[in-house]
């Protein structure tokens, strides 16, 4: 299996990047809970219902500490947070939540790994494999690289993130 790309060419008239081509990140499918809990059901000894009933607390239990004010972190995955978007006020005295706080968002932040030359890897991306999307239509023949062909996978193996 492999993270799914398609390509985009940068489009915005008044970019500095106008006319060069990008990546995006495809997903075929959402899965939840219910897959999931089949799927490890499938991978150990604990049976569906005990999964389900844990990811569900869990879930719970996340909202409640970020709520509190907690950094949520799940050991080889990586931690979650609440952030703020505000507008500006023109002083300390003015801010008020009611007027200045916008919305407010999950950040996820993915463990890092740091190992003995410094390197910092991101643990549980390590080793992804990457493949661009075949059902697309992207003409490659003008590519500076010399490509020809018309989007998909080029027949070249799948890179490996590190």
């Amino acid at each position: 299996m492999a993270v799914k790309y398609k390509l985009y060419q940068e489009n915005r008239k008044n970019s500095q990047y106008q006319g060069k081509w990008y990546a995006r990140a495809v997903h075929d499918d959402t899965v939840g809970i219910d897959e999931l809990a089949d799927i490890m059901q499938a991978n150990c000894t604990v049976k569906r219902a005990d999964i389900l009933a844990v990811i569900s607390e869990l879930v719970e239990t996340m909202k409640t500490q970020l709520q509190n004010s907690m950094r949520v972190k799940l050991d080889r995955f990586g931690s979650f947070k609440i952030g703020l978007n505000t507008s500006p006020a023109d002083s300390a005295k003015d801010f008020t939540p009611q007027k200045n706080v916008k919305r407010l968002h999950v950040i996820f932040q993915p463990e890092v790994k740091v190992d003995n030359n410094g390197t910092r890897t991101r643990s549980f991306l390590t080793g992804t494999k990457l493949r661009e999307l075949n059902t697309y239509n992207v003409d490659k023949s003008d590519d500076d690289a010399g490509n020809s062909g018309t989007g998909g996978n080029s027949g070249n193996t799948d890179p490996v993130m590190p």
